[in-house]
């Protein structure tokens, strides 16, 4: 089997939601995948998204990569899996109307799957990447970070890839921003990135906030999820809207400003005792 670098393995992390509501307009957004550890011997795999993403949809569509006879990916062999009704209600909310967050057990995605002899190929997150006080205290004011999804429905369809964009960090990831458990980066973000994954990436080399250089060391950490867009208006007044999933034609009166507003990855760790009961 071959092994896939770091930065392969997060374009395996996600996958394309394509949704269709009561009156039939079609949208398009952004998952990943979380393998959560809800007590010491039990992990529950999930798909994680924004409740807007996937509120007042009926339908929904997933797009995976199938996995090859030698365990890799089959770059060109893709599996469609489609729900034609209540696609909202198959999702788990976070508690907190305040937070734009979902997650749905993927158990019903790979068995539907494996019923029809397709064995799929993706890589998910899990806990020990989302960073712990410790090494959130440790981490500079601005911070390299990439962001992986489907941008304006952008993708590589002939071979089921992501979008990667690389932005910094605009507000320090240690702060909660405006008291709320987020942050803000400086990266283009725009309609279908909501549900996006924000990971602070740096490879071989990082200067830590004290100058010290770490030389062959390759630093990864899932810092959060994408959900929200800064936006000027023509007349220049500024506001925050979440992500659009409808990629149509709009009268540009509402101009993306390159801001956008990140859910902590910490905030995951909420849906513990949501699924510590699941089987």
């Amino acid at each position: 089997m071959e092994k896939l670098s770091t930065l392969e393995q997060i374009c395996f992390s996600t996958t394309r939601i394509e949704t269709t509501d009561e009156k039939g307009n079609n949208y398009s957004g952004t998952g990943f995948f979380f393998n959560l550890q809800v007590d010491k011997d039990k992990i529950v795999p999930l798909l994680i998204t924004n409740k807007h993403v996937v509120k007042n949809m009926k339908k929904g569509l997933f797009r995976f990569t199938k996995a090859g006879m030698d365990g890799n990916p089959n770059y060109k062999e893709h599996f469609t899996i489609s729900y034609e009704d209540d696609f909202e209600k198959m999702w788990t909310f976070h508690p907190d109307d305040n937070v734009d967050l979902c997650a749905l057990p993927i158990i019903v995605l790979t068995e539907a799957a494996k019923k029809l002899n397709n064995p799929l190929f993706f890589k998910a997150f899990n806990n020990s990447l989302i960073p712990n006080y410790d090494t959130i205290q440790s981490f500079d004011a601005v911070e390299d970070v990439i962001m992986v999804g489907y941008p304006n429905g952008i993708w590589d369809s002939a071979n089921n890839m992501p979008i990667v964009r690389k932005g910094i960090t605009a507000t320090q990831i240690r702060l909660d921003y405006n008291n709320t458990k987020a942050f803000l980066v400086d990266a283009a973000v725009f309609p279908g990135s909501s549900g996006s994954p924000v990971l602070l990436y740096n490879k071989g080399t990082f200067t830590d906030k004290n100058g010290n250089i770490n030389i062959g060391k390759t630093r990864v950490f899932l810092l959060g999820i994408v959900n929200s867009v800064f936006l000027s208006n023509v007349d220049g007044d500024i506001r925050i809207a979440s992500i659009p999933t409808q990629q149509k034609l709009v009268a540009n009166s509402r101009i993306p400003n390159s801001i956008g507003n990140v859910i902590k990855a910490e905030v995951i760790l909420d849906f513990i005792p949501l699924f510590q009961n699941n089987k």
